[in-house]
């Protein structure tokens, strides 16, 4: 195990393991804003393959933002988190507010980081999906039900680590997951980046343009 110096040598590494016996003329890359754009861009780049981004936001517990009741993705797919939602009360209420809160977000961030460039055609196509990493797996699983309700022939997860259980996770919905670490003792991402600085909005927009999106 080993820890990347930051999200583009993370991403230079997915795209040699991506490169090794795939057929992948026909791929699109992408990346998860804002951390996994950055990756994604190196891979894109590697392979010659297009890059966009699918953005997908936390669904947070009303009383408690950061624990995380789900996830919705571009598109409008939602995925629940059910350990923590036989917790909460079972009224629905705060629950669509909060996915309405979301989805506006969703939309404003899809327009900033793309401008009026329509996102590109998934219909028939391989999607590999890149994140920085995986800790509970919940966006991703979100980003993988997208990418099929919006006609991807097939779904490849690309993360430079994850945890062994969230790996698990999303092997069970993608085609294919192309995990380069998954390290026994894992509390979060950015433990395994020597810089885990924050990705701006800026730079999303810019490592889109620079790939052609």
């Amino acid at each position: 195990m080993h820890r990347y110096a930051n999200r583009s040598e993370a991403g230079r590494e997915l795209a040699a393991a991506l490169g090794r016996g795939r057929d992948l003329g026909n791929a699109i890359v992408l990346g998860l804003p804002r951390g996994g754009v950055p990756v994604a861009y190196e891979i894109a780049q590697a392979l010659s393959l297009p890059l966009d981004v699918l953005v997908v936001r936390k669904l947070g517990v009303p009383s408690q933002p950061e624990l995380a009741m789900g996830a919705i993705a571009s598109g409008g797919a939602v995925v629940w988190n059910e350990d923590v939602l036989r917790y909460l009360p079972s009224g629905d209420a705060e629950r669509d507010r909060v996915i309405a809160r979301e989805r506006a977000e969703l939309e404003r961030r899809g327009l900033a980081y793309r401008g009026r460039r329509p996102p590109l055609a998934l219909s028939g196509q391989t999607v590999i999906l890149v994140d920085d990493g995986l800790a509970t797996g919940a966006t991703m699983e979100a980003a993988v039900s997208a990418v099929r309700q919006l006609g991807a022939g097939s779904v490849i997860v690309a993360v430079p680590v994850a945890a062994p259980e969230s790996r698990e996770r999303i092997a069970r919905v993608a085609d294919e997951v192309v995990c380069l670490q998954t390290p026994a003792f894992f509390s979060a991402v950015g433990q395994w980046y020597q810089d885990f600085s924050q990705t701006s909005d800026a730079e999303v927009e810019r490592l889109l343009r620079d790939g052609g999106a």
